[in-house]
This record gives C-alpha cells, structure tokens and sequence, in this order.
C-alpha cells in the first residue's frame, strides 16, 4: 500500500519504519530538516521536507490516490487541518493524531464528521481502553475505539439462575438499544444470536449505554458483581480516559495527581471517582492511602521511571495486581522481572491500531478478538450497495454475524432489525472469520 505519514516525531517515525519492515511504501513528511536528512540516510524511506498543513508538499508527497494518510505530528490543529486536506486532496483513509480531549468530546462539536477523517487516534485513550480490558476482563470485547465512546461494552457473569437463564435472547425481549454481543462458555467464544441461550457460568457481553446496561443486569445477574478497586496514579490524559471508563460500574475508583489545579479540573469531570491531591511515587502516601487493599493500581504519569518504580512500591505493600505505562522498549523485560502484571507501550498500542487500518475495498479497520476466530470490523457504508437495499430484518447476513452498533452524521447507537443503513454511515460488525468475505460482499459496490 502507498501510506504518507505527515510527522516524524517519535510516533511517526516508529510507525513508519513498522510499515517499511511489512512491504509498504511509506512517505514521510517533517519540518525538521535534520530529522529528514537522518531518515533518507538510515531507514529505506523517502522523507520530504515541509509542512504537513501546505497543499504544495502534499502534492509533492504523493498524497492523490495514496491509500492511508496518518496525520502524526506534535499539533492537534496542524494534523485535524492536514488530514482533511488530504482527504479532499484524494487520500482513501485519512487518520488524525490528537492529544486534546475537546476533539473527542462529541457532546459539543464533530470535530472528526466536520473536517471529513477516517479516524481520530488518541495514544492516551488508546492506552486508557489497554488497561480497562485488563481490569475488566483479558478475554472482553472492548469496542470503545470503533463506537467513538459513545457506547459501552460490559462483561456479565451468570453465576446464579436469573430470569434470561434457561431463555432464548429472542425470549428476553431486551429493550432496543441493549444487544448481547457474544458469550462465552467453557472457554469457547462465540456472536451471540437470537436462538441462543443463557446458562449458569456463561459470560456475555451487553453491549449499548450506561444507562441502558445497567437496566437489564438484572435479566442476567441476580447478583451484582464484587466492587473492585482501582487506584490510578496520575491524572493526565491517560488517567482521566481510564477513570471516565471504569467509574459508575463495579469499581470503586480513586485517583492520584499531585497537581493542585489539576485535581480540581479532574474532580470537576469525574462524578464517580474519589479525587485524592498525592504523590503516588512516595511510599508513605501510597501507604496512607491504603494501596495495599486494593485490587488493582495503575501508575499512568508522564514518567516511565515514576511509573515502574510507584508499581514497585505498590507491589511491596500488598496491592494485587499492578499495571503501568512504559514508553521506552528497551524496559521490556525489566517490567516482568520486577513483578508488574501489564505494562502498556502507547507506541505499540498506535502501531496495532494502525496495522488495523490497512484494508482496502469498503472495510474501514479490522480487529481480532482475544482468541482468534471472531474479528470486529469497521465498514463504510457506499451507495448502492447490497447493504442499503433492505432493512437489517431482511439482509442476507451470514450465520455468526451482528452488526453491533450504526455511527452516521447525527448519531451513534445500537443497532436494531428494524434500522436501515444509508450511504455515509460506518457500521461496526461482530463476524467470524470464516463467513467475512460474505460479510464483505453486502458492502462492495
């Protein structure tokens, strides 16, 4: 694939070098002259110097017709303003490298429908959904990244006989914005359908808002689940997305951030989380605040060393499990001997995501779920096609097949049998792998 990557900072180069290493061909646009000159000399790309925002080097770069463009410089403007330059210059996929939370915020304004990019990627949150599956569940489907946040996707766990137990889904008349995702039993996953039923033992996913999950757990959990507590040292962008996912549901969530002004921002944004104003490097404040009691403590600063060393600390005063951010490589495998469960790399989380990306005909992205066999998938909803001619009721969808969620202009929600998908929308489809390319054929013009 021809890919033009608008940036080469840390991010941009990694990325870069990952997709010469996997055959493509990759052109990278810098302003920093001597960043230029280092990658034309070392890595087997072609590098231009420029700005990402001027029509003129975007011409130059070969930006018409380029099958991905990855706005990835150090501005938020500068790469919202760039990939949709690019967009509207003949790029296929556009993606826009953002920092901010106001661009991701849609309650406001549609930064990413408004400018026409394929995709808003967020190291911080990206990181934040890489802990809260963590926390949560290794195996869950976690959907934040393709639903925009709007929708939510949790895990219950039938343990005791409910009133959906026994019961075909169809049977449980769940309410229209709430869809069972998937089920998992005696270590076998599987895309729930309407024939399917509920047993003692199973895990499901609901998938749909807060508000509409937590009116039907009672259908398939008498009862609630173990509150479990969360510690997360830090309150930047990474420690607020995680906080944000995670409070409101069976987690008791308490945040440290030594920054007095940023604690009251925070404590202002979060409803549900306990805001406490500490350093969560120093032992005697973890200890203080009883860290050793708690089921999970995260350590998201702006410092690998920081990070690694609170875990450390954590870990000693009896805090179960421990999870941090670890920006360098080359701490791989200090992380693991040191005893910290998950240790989460934002430029690794970045270049998956962007391998997800590499996809042609009308599949937006492509993510396989913990397990292999079912893929969750992004298409792009093009007139004409098979996929607009009937309701979701009457399409011909292969066995093993939901289309799980409809993001269009003015909103973004569960789908339902009676929804009917229009050019222009992006539909997100749980599928196994074995009937994808019939998945495929209802969305090709």
């Amino acid at each position: 694939m021809r890919i033009v990557i608008l940036g080469a900072g840390t991010v941009g180069t990694w990325i870069a070098d990952l997709l010469c290493r996997n055959n493509h061909s990759v052109t990278v646009v810098e302003s920093n002259v001597d960043t230029v000159r280092i990658i034309n000399a070392e890595l087997d790309i072609r590098a231009i110097h420029g700005s990402a925002s001027e029509s003129a080097i975007l011409f130059q770069a070969g930006i018409i017709g380029c099958d991905l463009c990855l706005a990835v410089t150090g501005d938020d403007e500068v790469n919202i303003v760039a990939a949709s330059m690019a967009k509207a210059m003949g790029a296929r996929r556009c993606v826009a490298r953002v920092y901010g939370r106001v661009f991701r915020d849609l309650s406001t304004f549609d930064y990413q429908r408004h400018f026409r990019i394929d995709r808003f990627l967020s190291l911080e949150h990206l990181s934040a959904v890489v802990f809260v599956r963590a926390v949560r569940s290794p195996g869950s489907a976690v959907l934040e990244n393709f639903a925009r946040g709007e929708l939510e996707v949790q895990e219950i766990i039938c343990d005791d006989p409910a009133p959906a137990t026994g019961k075909a889904l169809k049977e449980v008349k769940l309410p229209k914005g709430v869809r069972v995702g998937t089920i998992q039993r005696q270590g076998k996953t599987w895309i729930a359908g309407a024939g399917n039923s509920i047993e003692i033992g199973d895990h499901i996913t609901l998938i749909g808002t807060r508000e509409e999950i937590d009116s039907v757990k009672s259908k398939f959990q008498v009862k609630a689940a173990p509150v479990r507590s969360v510690v997360i040292a830090g309150g930047g962008e990474t420690g607020l997305a995680l906080a944000r996912m995670l409070e409101g549901q069976r987690y008791h969530v308490t945040l440290m951030e030594e920054n007095m002004e940023r604690c009251e921002f925070l404590s202002r944004l979060l409803e549900y989380t306990t805001v406490v104003h500490a350093d969560a490097t120093r032992r005697a404040i973890l200890e203080e605040e009883r860290v050793g009691n708690m089921d999970v403590f995260v350590a998201c600063t702006g410092d690998d060393e920081n990070n690694i060393m609170a875990c450390v600390e954590a870990r000693e005063i009896g805090a179960k499990e421990c999870m941090a951010i670890v920006q360098r490589p080359d701490y791989a495998n200090v992380v693991e001997k040191l005893g910290i469960n998950l240790a989460v790399s934002p430029r690794n989380v970045v270049a998956r995501q962007v391998l997800g990306l590499l996809n042609s005909g009308p599949i937006i992205s492509k993510k396989n779920l913990p397990g292999g066999g079912i893929a969750i998938v992004e298409f792009e909803v093009m007139p004409g096609v098979v996929a607009t001619e009937h309701v979701i009721a009457n399409l011909k969808l292969p066995p093993h097949c939901l289309i799980a969620a409809i993001m269009s202009s003015d909103y973004v929600r569960v789908a339902s049998a009676d929804d009917r998908l229009t050019p222009g929308d992006t539909v997100v489809v749980l599928v196994e792998e074995s009937t994808l390319d019939a998945v495929v054929k209802l969305f090709e013009e």
